[in-house]
């Protein structure tokens, strides 16, 4: 079996609205649909019976589905994974410019974790030293922001891989 590229990322969330309000004004995503699942469509899929919301949003080549159990108890605390954890840990975005996220963030019910500012290189004020930074969405899911870094999708992968055969 050989991959046709990638599909997207799915987000447990509280509140679908809520959720949908903050990647759309903090990031500019935009939604591509929105469902309501009885649950038994899906059920085998979702190694969960139970009806549910979904909604895809869209931004460039990145796609993530957002989905509330409607009538399941919701688990997990809403606390960020610690990094040591194993399994998914953070979403990572490139940016323009990390200070201007801030108001943003925290008005569509996110966090900024400021402690985690670190910006590479000799001099902070160097409008072209590498920056990132660690926020939090409305139910604690990890997102790094990158300023100054390089397009990773532009990268010609065949001729890196020639270089470490």
């Amino acid at each position: 079996m050989a991959i046709q590229g990638f599909s997207h990322i799915g987000i447990g969330v509280r509140d679908l609205d809520r959720s949908v309000r903050f990647y759309v004004d903090v990031f500019g995503f935009t939604q591509l649909y929105a469902l309501d699942m009885t649950g038994d469509e899906v059920a085998a899929t979702m190694e969960q019976p139970g009806r549910f919301r979904s909604a895809m949003l869209l931004r460039g080549d990145i796609r993530i589905e957002l989905l509330q159990w409607v009538d399941i108890p919701i688990t997990g605390s809403g606390e960020r994974k610690p990094m040591t954890e194993l399994g998914f840990t953070h979403l990572s975005f490139r940016v323009d410019g990390i200070d201007d996220l801030s108001d943003a963030v925290r008005a569509a019910g996110g966090q900024v974790l400021d402690h985690t500012l670190t910006v590479l290189g000799d001099d902070a004020d160097d409008p072209t030293a590498t920056k990132l930074l660690y926020l939090l969405d409305p139910d604690g899911t990890r997102i790094e922001v990158m300023e100054n870094v390089p397009d990773l999708s532009q990268i010609d992968t065949d001729a890196l891989a020639a270089r470490f055969e």
